[in-house]
């Protein structure tokens, strides 16, 4: 039998001073905005709600309010500063960095340029948010006209049965995310504003890459795929981009907010958080 050494043993025992994870101060709080949709609420209190918990676990001031679900962006981004406004009030924070996923971007982007948002946000980071649009809501739109209706029916219903004190509009809301209308008729008009910092993260999943993907989502990815190229099931890497890009992630558009995450994928998620963290803390927000 091999003789082990008790100091040896006991060395692997050794207790380390500091043993949790290092706090990672940052200048202004978070608020997180959530996207388009709101049938994760099954799953959560609020759709980003996970990442919220996450920043919070490092020492963060985070929130991850619920708006309209279904709603145009001018108003899911008056909805935005009114959040702000009680967050401000509340705690007294002069300005908030403000981390936005998929649609949320956008109305976070016409909050800045045009309600005066600019004045309480220090920086803007967006995850997979259409800044080009997405093929995905054209496919949606050019459903048949019985489908379309039926279904945009019961989203509405669905979206103001959980947020109930404003009208949800799901059709308005898709045909703002198609191409033509980020391209032509968003964009040139909702610049970027001077003082606020820009960041994006984009991702691609499955078709054209080697990350998997939920079979459930496998198709939309390739009609995508086929439509401008890789994507992480809802948004392509390339309409991602704004201001300063980040990285392409290799998780799909619901892992990124935590939703649907296997085990062995959990720590490209928990990775992508802390780095997000970490950008905010080095750009000095």
């Amino acid at each position: 039998m091999k003789w082990i050494e008790p100091k040896k043993y006991l060395k692997k025992l050794e207790l380390s001073e500091f043993p949790q994870a290092d706090i990672i101060q940052l200048k202004y709080p978070v608020l997180l905005c959530h996207g388009y949709g709101g049938f994760s609420t099954l799953l959560s209190p609020a759709p980003m709600h996970k990442p919220c918990m996450r920043l919070r676990s490092f020492g963060i001031h985070a929130f991850a309010p619920n708006i309209v679900p279904y709603g145009t962006i001018s108003t899911r981004a008056e909805q935005w500063v009114r959040i702000m406004g009680i967050l401000q009030d509340k705690y007294g924070y002069e300005k908030l960095n403000v981390v936005a996923h998929s649609m949320g971007g956008l109305d976070m982007r016409f909050a800045i340029a045009k309600l005066g948002a600019d004045e309480s946000v220090a920086s803007l980071t967006t995850i997979a948010t259409p800044h080009r649009g997405t093929s995905l809501a054209e496919l949606v739109l050019n459903s048949p006209d019985t489908i379309r209706e039926k279904l945009a029916e019961f989203v509405d219903w669905f979206g103001e049965s959980i947020y109930p004190t404003t009208k949800s509009d799901a059709v308005a809301a898709v045909q703002q995310l198609t191409r033509e209308y980020v391209t032509e008729k968003f964009n040139p008009s909702i610049l970027n504003t001077d003082g606020v910092q820009y960041f994006s993260y984009s991702a691609a999943v499955g078709k054209g890459t080697e990350q998997p993907l939920h079979p459930i989502y496998r198709l939309q990815n390739q009609l995508i795929f086929q439509n401008e190229g890789i994507n992480d099931s809802f948004v392509t890497d390339e309409s991602a981009k704004w201001g300063k890009h980040l990285g392409t992630l290799p998780i799909s558009h619901l892992e990124q907010i935590e939703i649907q995450v296997n085990k062995d994928r959990k720590p490209l998620v928990e990775n992508f958080w802390l780095e997000l963290a970490k950008n905010l803390k080095k750009s000095g927000l």
